[in-house]
């Protein structure tokens, strides 16, 4: 599931991922994509909540495709990506593929949610 986190920073897109990730709930979060991309500078706070298990049915497909699409053309549009989560699989996973991320990418721990937020929003 991906929900929308309030009391974002302005410039600031917040959401969280929990349980699985399915190509539904991507296909869903599109439209709040595409809307963080028409606001020019995209800043993002993904919190990766305990629960998250990767993908579900047709995920990863659906991730890949706006993932590559999303960066292809709009690479210059990405300033800041906050990863929120104590999941160590997660934090390895984003050392290991930060450098196909454009802008900066920061990890924080869930304890750390209002520090990613401030830094987002630099």
């Amino acid at each position: 599931m991906i929900e929308t986190l309030p009391d974002m920073p302005e410039g600031v897109s917040g959401f969280r991922v929990s349980g699985r990730a399915s190509g539904e709930d991507l296909r869903n979060f599109r439209p709040t994509m595409e809307k963080m991309l028409k606001a020019g500078e995209v800043r993002i706070v993904e919190v990766i909540a305990p629960n998250y298990e990767g993908f579900g049915p047709g995920g990863l497909t659906e991730d890949l495709k706006m993932g590559f699409g999303t960066l292809i053309h709009h690479h210059s549009a990405f300033k800041r990506v906050a990863v929120v989560t104590d999941k160590e699989w997660v934090i390895h996973t984003m050392h290991a593929l930060a450098w196909m991320v454009p802008g900066e990418v920061a990890l924080f721990g869930l304890d750390e949610l209002e520090q990613a937020k401030r830094w987002a929003a630099e």
